[in-house]
């Protein structure tokens, strides 16, 4: 009986390691995967904000 105790408790370290790794495993793909967003490409933009007045230090 104590063998077989032994063998469940080594088998369920098993299945926490392989989720631990498998946990790890699918958060880095997803970090280090292509991007997936739908955003326009709107490259460099110009700032058109007023110059500030002169004499005015803020």
């Amino acid at each position: 009986m104590s063998t077989n105790k032994f063998g469940q408790i080594i088998q369920s370290i098993g299945e926490l390691f392989q989720k631990i790794i498998q946990f790890v495993y699918s958060a880095a793909t997803r970090a280090f995967s292509p991007n997936d967003d739908d955003y326009p490409a709107s490259g460099v933009q110009p700032y058109e904000g007023d110059p500030p007045a002169k004499g005015k230090h803020y």
